[in-house]
């Protein structure tokens, strides 16, 4: 973080500080929505067109899968099904009829489901260096459409074959890759620091957005005449009307946009402490891979995902096999943690930007708060939650509050790259994003192995006490050792100062201009 001082606007490092006083809003930059909240708003839609994108999978394929017709053992009512709960005969049957007509194992499912991560993965870091030398618009919007257009081929790709679905869901994930950072580099362009809690909370909160959306509707597509296929045809049109809108209407920076009142350009510019002519520093990798705070990033961001995914991705299968929730209700309850991730996260953004007010709490104090609430509260809750048997709805209350206060990380490590590094935000976010999904890929894999065969209670009680104890770890290592202050490695490049004093005289002109 830092200040600015004097008639040229130079940027001169914080060192004492975390906290700095922005300049005064003028007019034209207060209005309750200006391009910059434009920008955030299609940002918003992006990050929930990805999630629907990845979630839809997870519903569809309790749709798509024979579950009567794998996991036999002796003593079950209906293959592949938790007979502990009380599943009956009339049960049977009718899990039976909504069967469909795919005979995956549970392994093989899981490999179905982390295929899309597998690409999502390889694009992290190599599209995070280059957008940021060649800009985040196309990178972000021409990736979503890849992604848009191989998710309305997974119907086809399914019925030739499962290899040609794997390679499908692969592709869809190499699209998508640059979703988060592009986000973040984007984010550190165009959103003041005073407003980067709240606004970074709301794109993130479009992951929760998007999946409310997909687990619902998803479930009630797949019951449709048109049956689970239409959940790819309908979300997949989605996604790519919103990419021809995201490539025509959002552009790279303030500087470039020509319909930016200047006033807000001028705000903009001020509070993240640009300077006319700024050279942009190389990469600074040793500082960076040395770092303690990008370290706590990373392992919070790693532990997160893992738990993260373990739910969206093996939610679903859960409510069908344990709890025997019908297809319908299944989509509907599977959404309402992310229903409550949603809301918190919106809430708990407020109240993060608020207590930076008070002179008691410094940014790292708020991060490191926030955070804890975030990972800390799923962590309970999915420890609870492996040992509440066959009390279904007791079991979806503790999933919904723990995975609500799941809200918190948005305020807290998802936005802490801005705050220690607002010129290589997108770079950070790249490597922890891409580490954090090759642990997001593994809890699938997991879950399958875990639960192959004949599911049980005990089964899954592993799978969720494992999550647990990985959120628990990587957020204390958070707690421990990150910060809200800029890194000495993140300084801008210092503008040369001319040796002609009329040159420093026209150079001051243009800056004051």
């Amino acid at each position: 973080m830092g200040r600015l001082f004097g008639k040229t606007n130079r940027y001169y490092p914080n060192e004492v500080f975390e906290r700095e006083v922005p300049p005064p809003v003028p007019p034209a930059a207060a209005v309750w929505f200006g391009t910059r909240h434009f920008v955030t708003f299609m940002l918003f839609l992006g990050m929930a067109n990805a999630y629907v994108m990845r979630t839809n999978m997870s519903v569809a394929i309790v749709a798509m899968v024979n579950h009567s017709a794998i996991g036999a053992d002796s003593d079950t009512t209906a293959k592949g099904v938790d007979v502990e709960c009380g599943f009956t005969a009339q049960n049977a049957s009718a899990a039976a009829a909504s069967d469909g007509e795919f005979v995956w194992e549970t392994d093989l499912q899981g490999y179905i489901l982390s295929s899309f991560f597998y690409g999502y993965v390889i694009t992290q870091i190599p599209f995070g260096i280059l957008a940021k030398k060649y800009g985040n618009i196309y990178f972000l919007g021409v990736g979503m459409l890849i992604n848009s257009v191989f998710g309305l081929l997974v119907p086809v790709a399914a019925h030739f074959g499962i290899w040609w679905l794997v390679i499908v869901r692969f592709i869809q994930g190499l699209g998508e890759g640059p979703i988060v950072p592009c986000t973040h580099a984007l984010l550190a362009k165009w959103i003041p620091p005073n407003e980067r809690s709240r606004m970074g909370a709301f794109i993130y909160a479009g992951a929760q957005f998007g999946t409310v959306i997909s687990m619902p509707l998803s479930g009630l597509l797949a019951v449709s005449k048109a049956g689970w296929p239409s959940i790819f045809y309908v979300f997949g049109t989605l996604g790519t009307v919103w990419c021809v809108l995201f490539l025509l209407w959002v552009y790279e920076d303030p500087e470039v946009n020509p319909k930016i009142h200047p006033e807000e350009r001028m705000y903009i510019q001020k509070t993240l402490g640009r300077v006319a002519g700024q050279a942009t520093p190389p990469i600074p990798w040793k500082s960076i891979v040395t770092s303690l705070p990008f370290w706590a990033i990373l392992l919070a961001h790693m532990g997160h995902n893992y738990g993260y995914e373990t739910l969206m991705t093996e939610l679903p299968t859960y409510m069908k096999q344990v709890l025997n929730f019908s297809l319908k209700d299944n989509g509907l309850l599977s959404a309402l943690p992310y229903l409550a991730m949603w809301l918190f996260s919106i809430f708990i953004s407020h109240v993060a930007d608020w207590l930076l007010t008070k002179p008691c709490f410094t940014l790292t104090i708020v991060r490191k708060l926030i955070n804890a609430i975030g990972q800390y509260g799923p962590a309970v809750a999915l420890f609870a939650a492996a040992f509440t048997g066959c009390d279904r709805w007791l079991t979806v209350a503790i999933l919904t509050c723990g995975v609500g206060l799941n809200g918190g990380i948005y305020s807290g490590f998802k936005v802490n790259h801005l705050d220690i590094s607002p010129q290589f935000a997108g770079i950070l976010m790249s490597f922890t994003n891409c580490l954090a999904n090759l642990a997001g890929l593994l809890a699938p894999i997991y879950a399958g192995y875990m639960v192959k065969g004949t599911p049980s209670i005990a089964k899954w009680r592993k799978v969720f006490i494992t999550a647990a104890a990985v959120y628990a770890a990587c957020c204390t290592f958070f707690v421990l050792f990150s910060s809200g202050q800029r890194q000495p490695w993140d300084q801008p490049a210092e503008p040369e100062e001319p040796k002609d004093p009329k040159e420093a005289k026209r150079q001051v002109a243009v800056t004051q201009t």
